[in-house]
């Protein structure tokens, strides 16, 4: 008798009958009709899909190995290239960033060229007049100076290619401070202090410099009265401390990184005899000095308040051709009659450029009466 579930036709030959074996199959008791299988759809799932997301076979190589990895989804392409233009932009950023915070500073201008100078002594042509110094000052040209540092004012100001208005104004004003101590300062001028010059000095200059004032010579190199103004203290001492200057500074940029003051100016002193010499009290006597200086700078000289004097040229009288103005002047006081003639007048008073002598010694143009106007020796 047939068990429900055997085979309508009973067990296939071949295979094992009884209860018990059929029923070892774990599907023996499942039955699929026709409409079932025919309505079956068979799906393949791909390899990634089976593995799912995160089991990957191959591991994909990192953008940075230097190849590019096995297989790339078109997302993770996107991502990469996003990755690398937001690099490259941050590293744009930090560069113009770092531009802007440490602009580029051209290199300093070299050490300092040692100063060549000529100081020409002025010989007069008349005696030389004397007396109290208002008096003196009101009957020459000097009338109109101003006193003291008041008669070395500043140009109007431009900022040049390379340098700035404020560095500009910043030279002009250690070309002034230069000549206001080197000028005008009394110690100076009494051959009693030389700190008060040599600290506005470029350092490749101090051992000039220094030689200079002890050891001073007409060589064009190592005169005193080239660097500053000093009178030999044997010889005259100041009248009145009130001395009348006037004149111009005038700069230009010369080099990407050196800028360049040109000081134009005429000092008069009142002088007298040294302490000790005999004088009236209307012994007074003028002294001109015309110094022509080309003064330099580069960046460090200005962050440092120093400066390189390139050039002097200075001009100064009555004096005697025969005496030798590099360690100090040596003024012809009042009363003093005229001495050998030089080869040329010069007008220490006149406006531009001095007039350059040829020889050692000049002639001191006559000086112009009350009210005269003063024009350049031809």
């Amino acid at each position: 008798m047939a068990v429900p579930g055997d085979p309508p036709n009973g067990t296939p030959d071949g295979t094992a009958g009884g209860d018990d074996e059929f029923r070892s199959d774990e599907y023996g008791s499942v039955v699929f009709d026709e409409d079932f299988v025919r309505a079956a759809r068979l799906q393949e799932y791909s390899a990634q899909e089976r593995m799912g997301e995160h089991a990957r076979a191959v591991r994909s190589r990192s953008m940075w190995s230097g190849s590019a990895p096995r297989t790339s989804t078109p997302g993770r392409a996107a991502r990469q290239g996003m990755l690398l233009v937001l690099l490259i932009a941050t590293a744009f950023s930090v560069a113009v960033y770092m531009g802007l915070r440490n602009p580029y500073v051209p290199p300093p201008g070299g050490p300092a060229q040692p100063l060549t100078s000529t100081v020409v002594p002025l010989a007069p042509t008349t005696a030389v007049p004397g007396g109290l110094p208002p008096e003196l000052f009101a009957q020459s040209p000097a009338a109109d100076y101003r006193v003291g540092a008041a008669g070395i004012s500043l140009p109007a100001v431009r900022r040049t290619h390379h340098f700035t208005d404020v560095q500009v104004v910043t030279a002009l004003s250690i070309a002034k401070d230069y000549l206001v101590q080197s000028s005008l300062d009394p110690d100076v001028l009494a051959g009693s202090a030389v700190r008060p010059v040599r600290v506005l000095l470029d350092p490749d200059q101090l051992e000039q410099f220094d030689r200079s004032m002890t050891s001073p010579a007409g060589d064009g190199r190592h005169a005193a009265t080239g660097w500053l103004v000093r009178f030999d203290p044997a010889a005259a001492v100041m009248a009145d401390p009130r001395v009348r200057v006037s004149g111009s500074l005038t700069y230009e940029e010369v080099a990407q990184d050196v800028l360049e003051v040109t000081t134009d100016h005429t000092f008069v002193y009142a002088v007298r005899p040294a302490t000790g010499a005999p004088a009236a009290a209307d012994g007074a006597s003028l002294f001109t000095v015309r110094r022509e200086l080309r003064l330099r700078f580069d960046r460090d000289d200005l962050s440092a308040r120093r400066l390189e004097l390139a050039s002097a040229y200075v001009m100064a009288g009555p004096q005697d051709c025969s005496a030798d103005p590099a360690g100090g002047f040596r003024p012809l006081l009042a009363g003093a009659g005229p001495t050998t003639v030089g080869p040329a007048a010069s007008d220490p008073y006149a406006g531009g450029h001095p007039r350059r002598t040829a020889g050692l010694c000049g002639v001191l143009a006559p000086a112009a009466t009350p009210g005269a106007s003063v024009s350049p020796v031809p």
